[in-house]
């Protein structure tokens, strides 16, 4: 591992940041899990739980700009450590509210609170880390984000008949304290800019910054890929696998549990073999681009067979969406890498932006297609396979302009 840090110090570093990714995901992924117990609990229809589940994701969009600011100066750790004060305040309300006005609102905040646990790592990695080893980081903190995702299903599943879900999330409270804990005993101290570019940051304003961000060209090829594939994949692994399974395929609630367990499985190997190969690749030649433009048409061909296979759909299937989703995970260290080291806050937070505006319409607009051809005559089966396959054709569409745009292929940066 090549970085600016010692090797023991860098482990320390990463293992800090991961642990508070881990419990992120955790938190992210669980109302997929808990829907079979929410629903009838509150009376939610599937609009309700896409936007419940979606309003983690708003709140956590809503933070991507301001937050990318404050990372760039003045660096992740006293913001991660600010952001995460209002995790814990949301797991509390969520565990104390009586109402799904009272659940949204706390996931709103929830998403607030964690919207930082990769932009402050993979800011911290961009300027510690050579490319290689930023490549390696990202995919295995994705591969932590996998076992949070992992610990969401058949874990919370045992444990809420035996403790209730309330007391989880006073409990996951408690866990996230922990991590801060971590990060103010091994986090090293952030840097400050150097007085060159701190100069350029005073004589512009911060939204200048991001207008120069959002019309760089290699930002603009990236982003449908981001809002659709890359949002999509987090829009399915944290919600929409599960109620597959369930009024879909016909699972039992503990099947899509084992189902979605196993689903993580892979995705936690996936991100794992990532990490271990992208040195390799980026040393050979084998950048994001090209194993994205070699990636994602497998990815179509996977989620054309989940809508094909509508009630024979079962975990397999869904497993193989999932893991030739992953490549496009390589775009985000690229947008980093694509930028100057004292703007990687702003630009990686600005795509996250975009990733996660992505799961929040897709999440929600997957509930409002289902309910709406569902009002309109439809079967179950039917209109959970309409809506995916809109989903598909916006897949399609962000990777066709992936390839239009391929005049703006500029390699990243170190």
């Amino acid at each position: 591992m090549s970085t600016t840090l010692s090797k023991s110090m860098a482990v320390r570093v990463f293992i800090c940041f991961a642990f508070t990714y881990y419990l992120s995901a955790l938190v992210r992924a669980i109302t997929a899990t808990l829907s079979p117990t929410l629903i009838p609990e509150f009376g939610l229809q599937s609009s309700d739980l896409g936007l419940l589940a979606g309003g983690y994701f708003l709140g956590f969009s809503a933070m991507q700009l301001p937050m990318g600011n404050w990372l760039d100066r003045h660096g992740p750790n006293k913001v991660i450590l600010s952001f995460l004060v209002a995790a814990v305040l949301g797991c509390v309300a969520f565990a104390c509210a009586d109402s799904f006005t009272g659940l949204f609102l706390a996931r709103v905040l929830t998403g607030v609170g964690v919207s930082c646990c990769l932009m402050a790592p993979l800011t911290a990695y961009r300027r510690w880390f050579d490319p290689p080893t930023q490549m390696r980081a990202n995919s295995w903190m994705l591969m932590t984000g996998s076992l949070g995702m992992l610990s969401s299903t058949l874990p919370v599943q045992w444990l809420v008949p035996l403790v209730g879900w309330r007391i989880l999330f006073w409990a996951l409270a408690g866990m996230v304290l922990l991590s801060m804990v971590f990060i103010l005993w091994w986090v090293p101290k952030w840097e400050t800019v150097p007085a060159p570019a701190a100069a350029m940051e005073k004589e512009s304003p911060w939204w200048r910054v991001y207008l120069e961000v959002w019309q760089h060209p290699y930002f603009r090829r990236m982003t449908p890929l981001g809002f659709f594939s890359y949002g999509g994949l987090v829009a399915m692994q944290t919600l929409w696998a599960g109620p597959w399974l369930t009024k879909v395929s016909g699972f039992t609630a503990l099947q899509a549990a084992t189902g979605l367990f196993w689903i993580n499985v892979s995705m936690l190997l996936a991100f794992w073999g990532w990490g271990m190969v992208n040195p390799w690749l980026t040393r050979h030649g084998y950048n994001a681009n090209r194993l994205i433009g070699w990636g994602v048409p497998f990815n179509l061909l996977a989620m054309f067979g989940v809508v094909w296979g509508g009630a024979d759909t079962g975990t397999v299937t869904w497993i193989a969406f999932f893991i030739t989703n992953t490549v496009v995970s390589l775009a985000q260290p690229a947008v980093g890498m694509a930028f100057p080291s004292h703007l990687a806050g702003r630009a990686l937070s600005a795509y996250n932006l975009v990733v996660f505006a992505g799961v929040f319409v897709i999440q929600w607009g997957m509930g409002l297609w289902i309910d709406a051809l569902l009002a309109a005559g439809w079967s179950t089966t039917a209109a959970f396979q309409g809506a995916l396959g809109f989903f598909m054709l916006c897949s399609m569409g962000g990777y066709g302009y992936f390839w239009w745009a391929r005049g703006d292929n500029q390699q990243p940066s170190a």
